[in-house]
């Protein structure tokens, strides 16, 4: 697929997200001989997994800083990193990168690290191949923030109107219609709508180009339907 040459701005709506987990006690900062195990979820508990995420957090943080540096050849002022309670920031000239510990909330004594990238300045970094060597294997995820939105609703009777000679897309949806999931040719993932983010994701990591491209794939799709309400959600910018 071609690189996008004015899609620049449509890029500040993005995120790309991934996210891993693990055992609160497989953490090197858990003490078997005076550590429990969190069995809830609230402020005490996050701050101790906090405390207890903080060596893998830094080490990390400064693995994608000092990557981020030398790849891209920035300079002390194009990259800031801050770490904070649980979390790490890494602002560049180019994107912003996020790290987040968090406890599970179905099971506590389980963490979610969660990692996303955004506020990217331009299209054509997602195509550089010091984008994929930085980023690689750690997103399987795109989240699209709509402007206006629209009711899902809407969206599942647009689908189910379509010529289906015409058009291969599906819809799947649940009996409260607070999201739904639409199926698009060519595209190996889920298209996750809930009225306010379409979300595209994939059954494995992939780099933020592919999640890009998919991207692309999924709006070029919605255009060939030619339906107001689908074209309006990616299309028209």
């Amino acid at each position: 697929m071609a690189r996008p040459a004015d899609d620049s701005k449509i890029l500040q709506s993005f995120r790309f997200s991934g996210r891993t987990g693990g055992t609160v006690k497989s953490l090197r900062g858990f003490k078997k001989s005076h550590h429990s195990v969190p069995d809830a979820v609230n402020a005490a508990t996050s701050g101790f997994l906090a405390k207890l995420a903080a060596d893998e957090l830094a080490e990390e943080a400064e693995r994608i800083f000092q990557q981020a540096r030398t790849l891209l050849h920035y300079k002390r002022k194009d990259l800031t990193l801050d770490l904070g309670a649980g979390t790490a920031v890494l602002s560049a000239k180019d994107f912003v990168f996020e790290i987040s510990y968090g406890l599970l909330e179905s099971d506590p004594s389980d963490y979610v690290t969660n990692r996303s990238l955004h506020s990217l300045k331009r299209a054509d970094f997602l195509f550089t191949p010091e984008c994929d060597t930085l980023f690689s294997g750690l997103f399987n995820e795109v989240v699209f923030v709509l402007v206006k939105g629209a009711p899902v609703e809407r969206v599942i009777d647009a689908i189910e109107d379509l010529d289906t000679t015409d058009s291969l897309l599906r819809v799947n949806y649940p009996s409260d219609y607070q999201n739904c999931i639409i199926t698009v040719p060519g595209v190996e993932a889920e298209v996750r709508f809930d009225g306010r983010e379409l979300a595209i994701v994939f059954p494995r990591t992939a780099t933020p180009r592919q999640l890009w491209e998919s991207f692309l794939a999924v709006r070029e799709a919605f255009g060939l339907t030619k339906d107001e309400i689908l074209t309006g959600l990616i299309v028209s910018r």
